[in-house]
């Protein structure tokens, strides 16, 4: 059974489930599932990386390669 199939049939499974006990259970495994998924996909960064980030921002400070917080928020209100 492939994952689309798998998928749909747990679908059919649960909307058949009239115990809000188990579905709360069901919700609970799926937070936590998904949190680990999360924090797994998410590398801590070293120092060094974190110190090469902030030389990087001076620089683009320096060289005038950022934007104020109001011209950002203007920019993103053009595209919705």
């Amino acid at each position: 059974m492939n994952i689309q199939a798998r998928k749909l049939h747990l679908i059919e499974e649960f909307l058949k489930i009239s115990d809000e006990n188990i579905i709360e259970k069901l919700e609970i495994i799926l937070r936590n599932e998904k949190m680990k998924y999360h924090d797994m996909a998410v590398k801590p960064m070293s120092v060094g990386e974190f110190h090469e980030m902030i030389d990087q921002a001076k620089l683009d400070k320096a060289n005038d390669r950022v934007i104020s917080h109001q011209k950002l928020k203007n920019k993103v209100k053009s595209w919705k």
